[in-house]
């Protein structure tokens, strides 16, 4: 079986830990949830879930290819300031805040590459250790438990921090703004920019943009506890698991 069927099959049984992970009842039953998150939060933040952080496999070559394209950018992320330094109502309206925003935009988009770097992860312990697919969750739960604990931690951290962003909606809406200024400006200059560095960029936002049309049905407290809740789950998870 060759390492991109392995992939397949990993991301297949992950989504299926996901979807199982995160059922109403389920979490009712288990943690108490509280009255203010309903089934139908519970339900878009599954279905959120398996969009944009774990998305199905015939989605994975376009945003691989988008997101490699970002890889630069959310390594230099001056590279991006730069291209706003004529943008004079961007720079008048955020002056030096701007990188900070940049910064911040772009590590929420980083939650996509550290779920997969995750999953890629339990592909070469599959490998290594001769575990075949289909990958049930049993299999699944082992290959996580071959992973250093730090590297899971770290992951639903990443993980955290992209709710903590949506949480935030004065920081979210700059966000968004300067993105978008940055995906014109950049479609300005396609000799300049690849259409997989403007596509990144506008899958990026797209992300943000659901995520915070999620956040924006709730209140700032129903955020924090579904933020918290979202933690409680994928912590008590890992506790399991090892």
């Amino acid at each position: 079986m060759t390492k991109e069927k392995v992939l397949e099959a990993v991301i297949e049984g992950y989504r299926n830990t996901i979807s199982q992970r995160y059922q109403y009842q389920s979490i009712k039953d288990t943690y108490g949830i509280p009255d203010t998150i309903d089934e139908d939060t519970v339900n878009q933040l599954r279905v959120y879930f398996l969009s944009y952080m774990y998305p199905p496999n015939e989605k994975r070559a376009a945003l691989n290819e988008a997101f490699d394209s970002l890889d630069d950018f959310i390594k230099h992320p001056q590279k991006l300031v730069s291209l706003l330094v004529n943008a004079f109502k961007i720079m008048f309206k955020y002056g030096r805040h701007l990188p900070k925003i940049v910064q911040a935009g772009l590590g929420a988009m980083k939650t996509f590459r550290a779920a997969t770097n995750f999953e890629n992860n339990l592909v070469n312990e599959a490998i290594k250790n001769g575990v075949q697919a289909p990958f049930d969750t049993e299999k699944i739960e082992a290959l996580i438990k071959l992973l250093p604990r730090i590297e899971i931690e770290s992951f639903i951290e990443s993980s955290k921090n992209l709710f903590e962003v949506l949480h935030d909606k004065e920081l979210i809406k700059k966000i968004k703004e300067v993105i978008q200024h940055l995906i014109d400006s950049m479609q300005k200059n396609s000799t300049v920019y690849s259409k997989s560095q403007i596509k990144g960029l506008q899958i990026g936002l797209e992300m943000i943009t659901e995520g915070d049309a999620l956040f924006n049905q709730l209140s700032e407290k129903e955020q924090q506890n579904l933020i918290n809740l979202i933690t409680d789950i994928e912590k008590s998870h890992l506790e399991r698991i090892f």
